[in-house]
């Protein structure tokens, strides 16, 4: 294998927002381009996947006249200081005043309970604690200084939806309230888009796999966590991981592992070590042998500086054409792993699941102790966020040694964003953080 002129010659270090910005153009295209394919699922199945056609309302939204509170569907006007009014009779939920009875008159009153429909004549809800017993048998009476207007605890027909309206639109992420209301529609079954396909491809001559005989490992040889971890990122995300063998730091076996990756017909490449500027550092150098095309090569952050993006070119392989195939070469680090993976991988990846609309969840909290920066990187340092037990939500860095430190990471629930253009952070500034999953 020869190297190409697509080989990039140095690093030129784009900004964290300048790399994002890269990953979002390259998600919006994918995001235009058609994905015809869908499969129907069943609802009960459909929780993290991505909505393929649009749900719409099967009747209107709700289909009567609904009350809210459990109390006496009334004429509003009749609700004043010494009203009196006769109860005719009562609706349950899941009942409704029989259509053979005549409107609701005046000084007249149904007992009603949450859900049932409005009957006829009534445009408001009394509730049952603003009420009294009346003098007269089967009456009631609005306690003192008690009123209604039309509508109160009331929900009026279709005020949700209008039969036909889409309520849930192609490329929303499913979660239990599009659950629910596809459920609410009389749906069990939904169109989904397929799962991207993540190959996931761990290089480096010193690790070696968790099932490995003990008393064989090597002093120097480490344990393969990042297959792990990357594949639990990727499964949380809606895609199907798919673990490759370790791919040693030699061409051959590197080069080798891409293949493997193409010939499965995979919709994202993660490699993960092999990035930086070391002598048996050879990613790169195989994905420009392979024709890549790279869109960055590393980035001013920390953890992960030699980050690099790119897309491999369509080609025909042993199991037919193989498409364009976008990838990540994730930096080795255990930490440098899992923080580009969630910042840079996982857009494209919603985008390669057809999901629209995807933001990263940043939140701000208050910090509690002071921040070091580092000169011109921005910085992504594991943190604790106290959302409870404080009047406002705080985050507190956790101590750690360094992107090897999956015992401090393990420790975290959030990264703490350090900006390269804030000097630095003191305790009580509010700051960004970013959720872990």
């Amino acid at each position: 294998m020869h190297a190409t002129p697509s080989q990039p010659a140095a690093r030129d270090l784009l900004s964290f927002a300048e790399g994002l910005n890269a990953v979002s153009t390259h998600a919006a295209a994918i995001l235009q381009s058609t994905r015809p394919s869908q499969q129907i699922i069943p609802l009960a199945d459909a929780l993290g996947r991505v909505l393929a056609a649009p749900i719409l309302a099967d009747r209107d939204q709700p289909p009567f006249a609904r009350s809210t509170r459990d109390g006496y569907a009334v004429r509003a006007q009749d609700v004043h200081a010494g009203a009196s009014l006769r109860v005719l009779g009562q609706i349950r939920a899941g009942q409704c005043w029989p259509a053979n009875q005549p409107a609701l008159a005046a000084n007249e009153a149904i007992e009603i309970m949450t859900g049932a429909p409005l009957p006829a004549g009534a445009d408001a809800v009394l509730m049952v604690e603003h009420t009294r017993a009346g003098s007269a048998e089967n009456t009631i009476e609005p306690n003192p200084g008690r009123t209604l207007l039309p509508g109160m605890h009331v929900v009026a027909r279709a005020s949700e939806a209008h039969a036909g309206e889409e309520l849930i639109a192609p490329g929303t992420r499913i979660h239990s309230a599009q659950i629910a209301l596809a459920a609410s529609c009389g749906l069990d079954r939904l169109p989904v888009s397929p799962q991207p396909r993540v190959a996931i491809l761990a290089t480096g001559d010193e690790l070696v796999e968790p099932c490995h005989p003990r008393p064989q490992i090597a002093e120097q040889q480490i344990f393969n966590s990042n297959s792990y971890a990357t594949a639990a990122l990727v499964s949380a995300a809606g895609a199907i991981a798919l673990r490759l063998p370790i791919a040693r730091d030699t061409l051959e076996s590197i080069h080798t592992g891409i293949q493997s990756a193409r010939e499965q017909q995979t919709d994202l490449l993660l490699l993960t070590g092999g990035v930086s500027m070391g002598k048996y550092d050879l990613v790169e150098t195989v994905l420009a042998e392979l024709g890549a095309e790279f869109f960055f090569t590393g980035l001013r952050i920390q953890p992960g500086k030699p980050l690099v993006f790119g897309r491999l070119p369509a080609r025909d392989g042993t199991n037919g054409a193989q498409p364009a195939l976008y990838f990540f070469g994730l930096p080795g680090n255990p930490i440098s792993t899992m923080v580009t993976f969630t910042l840079f991988a996982r857009p494209l990846l919603a985008a390669l699941a057809g999901e629209r609309g995807w933001q990263h969840p940043f939140a701000l909290a208050r910090l509690t102790e002071n921040v070091h920066p580092l000169h011109g990187l921005t910085r992504f340092l594991p943190a604790r966020l106290d959302a409870i037990a404080a009047a406002e939500p705080t985050v507190t860095p956790v101590a750690w040694r360094g992107s090897g430190d999956l015992a401090a990471q393990a420790r975290a629930n959030c990264l703490l964003v350090a900006p390269e253009s804030q000097p630095a952070l003191a305790a009580g500034d509010w700051v960004r953080i970013l959720p872990m999953q």
